[in-house]
């Protein structure tokens, strides 16, 4: 058997998730069924770096199997392909070390955060990116985001109902970027907890509104409580980029 590493994006609005559930439409159920088929009704094992939650995308998502099979790079990436839905896309397919794991050998994950400053909604890109028709100061949230820089207890950016214990994180780097109506918010660390960048997010969105001042963030980071900080952004403005091994 070997074990094949395989980079892949999808469009989340059509699924319920990543992670397989009962009677839903999801990633890994997709991936499944074109993995089964590729191996003559064999079942075979999916492993991803991390789920993703309902209408969350992914440009960069990497996943892991086995498999007795012996194909050039571009055989792989074509039959999987041919038997996936057009909204998931397998870009690469490699042979890995016999003991590589997607989830648990990744040292890193860049995210990207897409919000649409346009004054009316756009019908085309309503699940892409969230709408903010709202004025934005981009420098109040860029001057906020330096205090999740290093490492720091996010418990304050994490969903209540998290069973992790340690919640002690390290942010590389956040930056923001605009192209024309579009506002994106890059960010870059070691890990991430559940709904912590889309809590990062919210929280940084209300400061950019002037909802909250930048000199706040280090408190709400201290205070390690949810309650402290801002909303959970919307997760179709979300995208999994990239992973880091």
């Amino acid at each position: 058997m070997k074990r094949m590493k395989a980079t892949i994006a999808y469009d989340g609005s059509g699924f319920a998730g990543y992670q397989i559930q009962l009677k839903t439409r999801t990633v890994q159920l997709e991936l499944l069924r074109a993995l089964k088929e590729l191996h003559k009704g064999e079942p075979v094992e999916v492993v991803a770096s991390g789920r993703t939650d309902s209408g969350v995308h992914a440009t960069g998502q990497v996943i892991h199997f086995d498999t007795p099979f012996t194909m050039p790079k571009d055989s792989w990436v074509r039959a999987l392909n041919v038997r996936l839905p057009q909204d998931i896309q397998v870009y690469d397919v490699e042979q890995a070390d016999a003991e590589f794991h997607a989830r648990y050998h990744a040292k890193g994950k860049i995210y990207r955060y897409k919000w649409n400053r346009s004054k009316l909604i756009n019908p085309f890109s309503r699940n892409h990116l969230v709408h903010v028709p709202q004025e934005i100061d981009v420098s109040r949230m860029e001057k906020a985001a330096v205090a999740f820089i290093g490492t720091h207890d996010f418990s304050s950016f994490c969903a209540a109902n998290t069973n992790v214990v340690d919640k002690v994180r390290t942010i590389w780097r956040i930056d923001f970027e605009e192209h024309g109506e579009e506002l994106h918010m890059v960010i870059e660390g070691s890990g991430f907890l559940y709904n912590m960048v889309r809590i990062i997010a919210g929280t940084l969105l209300e400061v950019g509104l002037n909802r909250r001042e930048p000199e706040e963030l280090a408190a709400i980071i201290a205070a390690c409580d949810r309650d402290a900080a801002g909303k959970t952004a919307a997760a179709h403005g979300l995208y999994l980029e990239k992973v880091h091994y």
